[in-house]
């Protein structure tokens, strides 16, 4: 039995919270979709027009009903189409009974036995008829019978060009065909004979091709013209009181109404619909972009989602709904998140609202077009300036321009479409895209502190070193700064190899030593700035190493106070990981013997990365720590201890949680061993190589000089 308590935490929970959200957002999704089909409630009810509704525009409608009836009547009127069959077999038949007669007549019986098998070829109700034909067949002379039988093949050859259907067949039509095809000047009671004969053998020679008749049968209904009626403006669609046939809500759907009745299953169905989609785009995060999966991301997707829906919503009816800012959504999606995740949503957005508020297949097909185009058009973006994000917009006014463009001149084919309608859609669509470039521009600052999400922007403006933090660092802690310097060149140039996010490992490795500034001076790379004696010296290790590693808690402290986005958090706690403080913990085992002392008690707090860029900040600290420890490290020494650091941290599991891959390390360890060799090259002794070049020029000249002094005296003694 579950208790109250039990029940409230289960209620309380996450997981469950997470489902509860979810179904809020479908059920504002639905009631804000299916309100607009609540219009035409106001007007039609129970079928019949509350009020008279005029047509503000000329209006065209198919009347599907009659057009039905009158196709169906065309289709009544086609005969099936008949093709000959196989009638060789007809013909031996005939051969065949005349053998037989022949047989009958040469068998040495009695008449008596012979009338009676004579009889038995035929199949005539009558009995005078068939005893006269079997009499007749027995007591004429051969010569005779023979004439019958040649007219008899000659009969049948010209029924069998005329054709037997099925009909002709079983109505009683056979002997008249039969009859009007034998010889003339035949004898009567030939023709009787030779009518028995041909009876018994005959059979439909023409059979119904269903095939071509059913083709003949589409055609037809295909060569039927819709009948249309016309509204012009100021006619009354519905008069009030009228019931409104399905004719007249064909008008009215031209005027601009819905006329979805919606009702309790329908809002039913569009709840269904919109749960499925929310379902697979959860799917599609978790399986393909689970670093935006159970994050805050969500929040500002179904917030915008909401906007879009509530915009369609209030769109005139009748009003062209290019205007829908499909563009915007996606931009300012892919800021927050991703292109794809933008697409993902998008598309779905557009299905909810199609089916909806039923939406023409031109307006679908051009938007999903137009927002693949957009998805590529966004990718490109670099985020180095906020001007870009309206130069992406007028690409993408540029494209649906011309998808809209290329869509109306397929329908110019098929309907005549006004060029009013063509221009007002192609100049909506063009200011659409443009001004969605501005709406996002406009609208990222609001939404990244409304919603505490950082963006690539937002990145770049925390990367200035004008901001407070990285000044106080600069002050404060100029060793701790100028290392972040350093790190941060080797995480941004090993992120953009790898493909991870370089903005983001830039201006995580900027503020991943803030806790620093709690107690800068017990940090080496300040203690030489300010000329101070290492404080750790009088501490024991223990708790040298409780001060050291607790910076990372200290910075999200002062991160949080500087109201820094959460994901530089990750940067803070995640950059030692649990590894070990080493030299204290060999400092402790050496003053109070190794069974004394545990890893654990030496450990960072963590956790352990589970980013590529915090990853990429761990190994990019140690390293550039290590290499400024050495004086003119060699490239052989740089790249030994690259590799010797991340196998260690490798060894140590400290990778376990982030999708860093063994390629990827070999990358980074390549891109760190060429940005350190450029760090630490040889540099011109300028000053001792001007003293050299001046010291030789200053003896070539007194020797010069020396040797002109010579010549002159030379000269004097020898005049």
């Amino acid at each position: 039995m579950v208790s109250f308590n039990d029940f409230v935490e289960r209620i309380q929970s996450h997981k469950v919270t997470d489902i509860l959200i979810f179904l809020c957002f479908a059920l504002i999704m639905t009631l804000i979709v299916s309100s607009q089909n609540f219009f035409f409630q106001r007007v039609i009810e129970n079928g019949i027009s509350k009020r008279d509704i005029i047509a503000q525009k000329t209006i065209t409608v198919i009347d599907t009903k009659r057009t039905e009836q009158h196709r169906q009547e065309v289709v009544q009127n086609i005969e099936p189409i008949l093709i000959p069959a196989e009638d060789e077999f007809i013909k031996v038949n005939l051969d065949t009974l005349q053998t037989s007669i022949k047989q009958i007549r040469q068998k040495d019986v009695s008449d008596l036995t012979k009338k009676d098998e004579l009889g038995l070829l035929f199949d005539i109700s009558s009995k005078d008829k068939k005893a006269y034909l079997a009499n007749y067949l027995l007591i004429t002379s051969d010569s005779e019978l023979q004439k019958i039988f040649d007219k008899a093949k000659i009969t049948l050859v010209k029924v069998l060009n005329v054709g037997i259907t099925e009909s002709s067949y079983e109505n009683g039509k056979l002997d008249k065909i039969i009859q009007r095809n034998i010889p003339v000047n035949t004898p009567r009671n030939q023709i009787t004979v030779i009518t028995a004969l041909l009876k018994e053998i005959i059979t439909p020679n023409l059979v119904v091709d269903d095939l071509a008749t059913e083709i003949a049968k589409k055609n037809a209904q295909n060569s039927v013209k819709p009948y249309e009626v016309v509204f012009h403006q100021g006619d009354k669609i519905v008069f009030e009181g009228e019931p409104v046939t399905k004719l007249k809500k064909d008008a009215l759907r031209e005027a601009g109404y819905n006329v979805l009745e919606i009702n309790f299953w329908g809002i039913f169905g569009m709840f269904i619909l919109i749960l499925l989609s929310i379902f697979i785009f959860l799917q599609y995060e978790k399986n393909f972009e689970k670093i935006y999966y159970e994050s805050h991301h969500l929040t500002i997707i179904g917030f915008m989602a909401i906007f879009i829906a509530v915009i369609a919503v209030l769109i005139p009816t009748g009003f062209s709904p290019y205007i829908l800012p499909f563009p915007a959504f996606m931009i300012i999606l892919s800021v927050f998140t991703n292109a794809r995740i933008a697409l993902c949503a998008s598309m779905l957005e557009l299905a909810i609202l199609t089916i909806g508020l039923h939406y023409g297949i031109e307006f679908v097909a051009s938007f999903m077009i137009l927002n693949t185009l957009s998805m590529i058009a966004i990718s490109k973006i670099k985020f180095s300036k906020r001007f870009d994000l309206i130069i992406t917009g007028l690409k993408i006014s540029l494209a649906g321009v011309a998808i809209v463009a290329s869509v109306y001149m397929l329908e110019k084919f098929l309907i005549d479409v006004d060029n009013f309608l063509i221009l007002r859609d192609l100049l909506l669509i063009f200011l659409n895209g443009l001004l969605s470039g501005i709406i996002a521009l406009g609208t990222l600052p609001i939404l990244e502190s409304s919603f505490g999400i950082i963006t690539p922007y937002g990145l770049a403006e925390l990367a200035d070193h004008n901001q407070p933090l990285l000044k106080r660092l600069q002050f404060e802690a100029p060793g701790t700064y100028h290392h972040s310097l350093l790190v941060s060149n080797l995480a941004e140039a090993a992120a953009e190899a790898i493909g991870a996010n370089p903005i983001l490992a830039r201006v995580g490795s900027f503020y991943h030593d803030i806790g620093k500034l709690k107690r800068p001076l017990f940090f080496v790379e300040n203690q030489s700035y300010f000329g101070i004696e290492n404080p750790h010296t009088k501490l024991n290790p223990r708790l040298s190493k409780m001060v050291i590693t607790a910076h990372p808690k200290d910075g999200v402290e002062i991160a949080k106070e500087n109201h820094l986005p959460s994901i530089i958090y990750n940067f803070i706690l995640q950059h030692h990981g649990e590894g070990l403080a080493s030299y204290f913990y060999n400092q402790a085992v050496a003053e109070e013997g190794i069974e004394n002392v545990k890893e654990e008690q030496f450990r960072y707090t963590g956790p352990k990365p589970n980013m590529k860029e915090t990853a990429i900040l761990m190994i990019a600290d140690a390293v550039e720590s290590a290499v400024r420890s050495l004086k003119t490290p060699s490239n052989e020494e740089i790249e030994q201890i690259i590799d010797k650091i991340i196998k260690e941290r490798l060894n140590d599991g400290q990778f376990s949680d982030c999708p860093l891959t063994l390629k990827d390390l070999k990358v980074i360890a390549t891109t760190f061993n060429r940005i350190l060799r450029g760090m630490q090259h040889n540099r011109i002794k300028y000053q001792q190589s001007i003293d050299k070049d001046f010291s030789a020029v200053k003896s070539q000249m007194d020797s010069d000089f020396e040797a002109k002094i010579k010549q002159l005296e030379e000269k004097k003694d020898n005049p």
